[in-house]
């Protein structure tokens, strides 16, 4: 990217480019004010809303400091099979390990089951090669037949490639040779090796990561090379950011090279907004609902910290070992469409209208009703006050013919009834995936409080109270731009892992130091070249450990001293203990007589960015809050004459009882009866019943 002489650049810039809609968060540095905006995503080239979003506020890109950006890209491109056409190099006898995967099947219980792994075998080709796994090479690589190969997958139109040796985490040399002699005649940058992208034991998980970040490279690189083209066109001169999975950013040069890192960004970055608005709000235990247009993203917050798991399966099959924040994601959003079955069951999603056509009230084309529609009908979204700002006006008498037609005389129900029963089965399973992050975790619901946010997710926050059971919902002042906030509040974090696969009582100290003051020192130079300003810079150290025999790791925290940038190694006795704290509060008890194994090193060096003080945002009027109008609305079998704020105009300390609409720009917040809204200090709305005790 030009870095040039740049006017005043106080903003920064934060987008969430999603299936509906694109929002985007603007932070300005100087007086603390944020403004916001959601525009429609651009399909198929999204920086068309990328753009788009970004001007509804700032017409001149010379004013940009930073912009961070949550994408979608490489998610969407697995989903839906659209990566590139790809290559693999591989050990003798190795080719068909992607297919093979963990002999697990698409469904539990079924005796049948499909799968294609995202490179046809035909471009699955085997050298001679071999590394032992304890490193020792009894067979150098023929870096002839390397050239050979890759000159065959060239010649087979193959836009990027995979080199995967057996044991090369134990020893890259052979891998690493190959990988030189392949760049050295390979026609682009998408050359990707297991020993750089994830040098972990683990055949199958580390071959699948790297085959998929192959997969992704020309996609994901092709996209963010044309929206840093468009930025710098525009006059952008400043720091271009992703943002990752495991919730911190990366610059764009990373991002190209490792796109498999991008997988779930824009719902990771939903996460930590959602986390420091809670912090700030006094809870520290919060369970996430993000609702865009397309899904329903669920995950939970602990003690203040997200939680982040070393593996996720995208689909079936397409299994991604990187550090990422644990989301449950169902097809669950507002532009899921409902339909009854065969079998006379209605049900919703997991196919979406998306934005284009999107839901029926729209009047793009889609006859088929969505939740959206449901919503419309019962009159819990205005008509005439669509977000988004591209329609004037939603057609609620087409909603109310598609649900008449494809739920009501279908299920013999009226069409209230029918628009009821869709979000009563859309709740029951935003309700179910809420369950799954916490009670079937060991977590008590009870003790969180609910956060809604995207476009849709306030709608539904008092159904969730109910059918869960949590006491109160946390409705965040801007709640359908919260994961475009995230990507401004987002740490720089890199994260590195190096497999150990040793005895506890008989560990090489000096080695495993020197692992980590590798990860060390190689986080501390990607700080350094980001052209951003941080303020602490952080370290942590994981151990994958467990007793001898036992498939299963734990994460094992350690304290890891660093003096004046040197790594001082914690001893064997210190591994030992730490172990044991973490084994005991899993499980409940020690094995007296297990020995305890290492297994991976797991490291972050994480450069915390500047927080801005969500105060700056809360509501400044100090006048009692004043309906601007009435409309009614329908909840269970009647219609309830509802008030409608201004929410965005209500002062700190007001209480609105149910029911009533609180509306805004970005979204629309539902409080139903028997259920009251207070402002806190930070605008925020807490949700709760009236009455309830406030902790």
């Amino acid at each position: 990217m030009a870095r040039g002489a740049v006017m005043s650049t106080s903003r920064m810039v934060g987008v969430d480019v999603g299936g509906t809609f694109t929002d985007v968060f603007v932070l300005n540095e100087t007086d603390g004010t944020a403004t916001v905006a959601k525009v429609p995503t651009t399909r198929p080239d999204q920086s068309g809303g990328f753009l788009d979003g970004i001007r509804q506020d700032i017409k001149d890109l010379r004013h940009i400091a930073v912009v961070v950006h949550g994408t979608t890209a490489g998610t969407n491109a697995l989903l839906e099979r659209k990566g590139a056409k790809i290559g693999i190099i591989t050990t003798q006898g190795l080719r068909d390990v992607l297919e093979m995967r963990r002999r697990d099947r698409p469904r539990t219980w079924g005796l049948r089951g499909d799968f294609e792994p995202v490179v046809d075998r035909e471009h699955r080709l085997e050298v001679p090669e071999r590394t032992l796994a304890d490193g020792t090479i009894r067979t150098p690589v023929d870096l002839d037949a390397v050239r050979t190969a890759a000159q065959q997958l060239m010649d087979a139109g193959c836009q990027a490639i995979a080199i995967l040796f057996a044991n090369s985490y134990a020893n890259p040399e052979n891998e690493a040779a190959a990988v030189k002699a392949v760049r050295a005649i390979w026609p682009n940058a998408h050359v990707s090796a297991s020993c750089e992208i994830l040098p972990e034991i683990r055949e199958f998980e580390r071959f699948s990561t790297t085959a998929l970040n192959a997969y992704l490279q020309p996609e994901v690189s092709g996209y963010l090379e044309r929206l840093e083209t468009a930025l710098t066109q525009g006059g952008f001169g400043g720091e271009f950011m992703i943002v990752q999975s495991n919730g911190g950013v990366m610059g764009v040069d990373t991002a190209c090279r490792l796109p498999v890192r991008t997988a779930l960004s824009g719902p990771a970055a939903g996460v930590i907004a959602a986390g420091y608005i809670a912090q700030n709000a006094g809870f520290d235990n919060v369970i996430t609902g993000d609702m865009g247009g397309t899904s329903f993203d669920v995950s939970l917050i602990a003690g203040g910290q997200s939680m982040l798991s070393p593996q996720t399966s995208i689909d079936f099959g397409m299994v991604v070992r990187t550090p990422m924040i644990e989301i449950t994601t169902i097809g669950a959003g507002g532009g899921s469409i409902a339909c009854v079955d065969k079998g006379g069951l209605l049900n919703i999603g997991p196919e979406s209208a998306g934005s284009d056509p999107g839901p029926v009230a729209y009047g793009q084309g889609n006859d088929r009703p969505t939740v959206t529609d449901a919503n419309v009908v019962l009159g819990r979204i205005a008509p005439d006050n669509p977000i988004g700002g591209k329609l004037d006006r939603l057609d609620i008498n087409a909603a109310e013919r598609a649900i008449d037609i494809h739920v009501g005389q279908p299920l013999n129900l009226d069409t209230m009834q029918a628009a009821e029963a869709i979000l009563r089965i859309a709740n029951s399973r935003m309700a179910g995936a809420i369950r799954l992050v916490s009670i079937e975790r060991g977590f008590d619901p009870k003790h969180f409080a609910f956060m809604p946010f995207g476009g849709g997710g306030a709608l539904h926050a008092g159904a969730m109270l109910a059918d869960v059971g949590i006491a109160r919902a946390i409705v965040p002042r801007y709640p359908g731009v919260t994961s475009a906030m995230g990507c401004v509040i987002a740490d720089m974090r890199q994260d590195f892992v190096q497999t150990i696969n040793s005895l506890v009582d008989t560990l090489d100290e000096s080695a495993l130091g020197r692992f980590m003051q590798s990860h060390v020192d190689q986080g501390m130079q990607m700080l350094d070249a980001a052209q951003t300003r941080f303020d602490a810079r952080e370290n942590m150290f994981e151990l994958d450990m467990a007793y001898i025999g036992q498939t299963h790791t734990v994460s094992v925290a350690i304290e890891v001293q660093i003096d004046d940038g040197r790594v001082v190694c914690p001893t064997k006795t210190q591994i030992a203990g730490a172990f044991d704290i973490a084994y005991q509060s899993t499980y409940g008890r020690l094995l007296a007589k297990g020995t305890r194994r290492i297994l991976n090193l797991r490291s972050a060096v994480i450069g915390k960015r500047p927080k801005f003080d969500l105060k700056t945002m809360a509501p400044t009027s100090t006048q009692a809050p004043t309906p601007k109008a009435t409309r009614k609305v329908h909840f269970g079998d009647t219609w309830h004459d509802t008030v409608i704020y201004d929410r965005l105009e209500l002062p700190v300390g007001s209480r609105i009882h149910g029911p009533a609409i609180l509306e805004q720009p970005d979204t629309t917040v539902l409080i139903e009866p028997g259920l009251q809204g207070r402002v806190d200090p930070f605008g925020n709305t807490i949700i709760e019943a009236i009455g309830a005790h406030h902790e």
